[in-house]
């Protein structure tokens, strides 16, 4: 047992403290587009064409809509895609679009879609089908429960330009009102900082890429060559993926902090926020059984280890896992700074550790016991989600 901590928190002092210190160097790197200097006119004014997929959503969908329409760049259009809804939602977006001053109209085109073709996974048609009915330069992919401030997409769209990027992701800020929201969200922003690096997307010879459902805006020209959706179109993580495939082929990737210039509530309780993930989790793990079993001892050792550590070794063996506490501890404060999650949430970080291997094993049974995964309401099989897989 002696020598089983020392080995164990030098393994667990070395992974925490490297990547916050490589965090602590690369962060301060990422751009943050809603501070002052970014508030300026777009060169060239090119046609942004803003794409809202959208099933079942009547009670985020007006909101959404009216946002993205109240948007101070002036040369814009939004493309609202009813696809395949049981609800209200594409009665709701023809309200919103028929509400329009005379002749503004044009602004908001919606599109129903009643059938839904073999090979395609609902969101990732919706979103093809609304961009070959786009006129836009640049393409933004966002989602139906997402908030725009009216300085957004003309901030994000300067950056953008000024960076020469083909592809820009920018983070929302999340709105969360229950402590079970605060402990998910912190663990999965802590997990998101480890697993994955925002200050080296940038860089071209790093394989660190990035996308975010909520803002996905790529040039229209670099959609087209790395094969639109339809290369994702069996792509659970379609907003990841389409960030992958656009940094394989060489294009410029950026991604940037916005503040509160976009915003969404992710989730309603820590209950909500197993059942987002209990869909598309199993996929993170390309739907493999063992990687996923692999995984959650994984994430057990890693962020359960220190604080057993600490309280289960004697004397100098807890000297290790201190420096991991000590060093997730820090993932925290610096969190807090662009977050509401207090640094104190760490002390709920072992609850929500267990809470999303709970969630990571779910969807691993789940898709295995269904043979594959059901989201709103449509079936679509492993067989056909694995080889459709980036």
């Amino acid at each position: 047992m002696h020598y089983f901590h020392w080995i164990a928190g030098a393994v667990l002092a070395v992974a925490w403290f490297s990547r916050i210190v490589d965090a602590a160097i690369g962060m301060p790197s990422v751009a943050d587009v809603s501070t002052p200097a970014w508030n300026r006119d777009v060169s060239g004014n090119p046609r942004v064409s803003i794409i809202v997929p959208a099933r079942n959503e009547e009670e985020d969908i007006e909101l959404s809509l009216t946002r993205l329409l109240e948007l101070d760049y002036s040369n814009y259009e939004v493309i609202a895609v009813n696809d395949r809804s049981t609800d209200r939602t594409g009665e709701i977006m023809e309200r919103v679009a028929s509400s329009l001053p005379g002749g503004a109209n044009a602004r908001l085109r919606v599109i129903h879609r009643r059938k839904l073709p073999a090979g395609w996974l609902g969101k990732t048609h919706a979103m093809w089908t609304a961009v070959n009915a786009a006129t836009g330069d640049w393409i933004l992919f966002t989602d139906a429960d997402v908030l725009f401030k009216p300085d957004s997409v003309r901030r994000a769209l300067a950056y953008a330009e000024a960076e020469h990027a083909d592809h820009l992701v920018l983070f929302p800020q999340m709105i969360m009102k229950r402590p079970g929201e605060f402990m998910m969200i912190a663990f999965f922003q802590t997990m998101f900082v480890f697993g994955h690096r925002p200050w080296k997307v940038a860089d071209p010879k790093s394989r660190d890429h990035m996308g975010v459902g909520a803002f996905n805006l790529i040039r229209r020209s670099v959609y087209e060559a790395v094969g639109t959706y339809e290369a994702l179109r069996m792509e659970v993580l379609d907003d990841m993926k389409l960030g992958k495939v656009v940094k394989n082929a060489g294009f410029a990737q950026r991604n940037a902090f916005g503040g509160d210039l976009i915003s969404l509530r992710w989730a309603r309780g820590a209950k909500g926020v197993v059942e987002n993930l209990t869909k598309n989790f199993f996929a993170v793990l390309s739907f493999q059984w063992w990687r996923t079993l692999i995984s959650a001892f994984g994430l057990a050792f890693l962020n359960l280890m220190p604080f057993l550590g600490v309280l289960l070794a004697h004397g100098w063996e807890r000297l290790p896992y201190a420096i991991a506490l000590v060093s997730m501890f820090s993932i925290y404060v610096g969190m807090s700074w662009r977050s509401r999650v207090p640094a104190y949430y760490l002390l709920l970080h072992p609850a929500s550790t267990v809470l999303f291997i709970y969630t990571l094993l779910l969807s691993m049974f789940h898709a295995l016991w269904n043979d594959g995964i059901i989201w709103r309401g449509t079936r679509y099989p492993l067989e056909e989600l694995r080889k459709g897989m980036v």
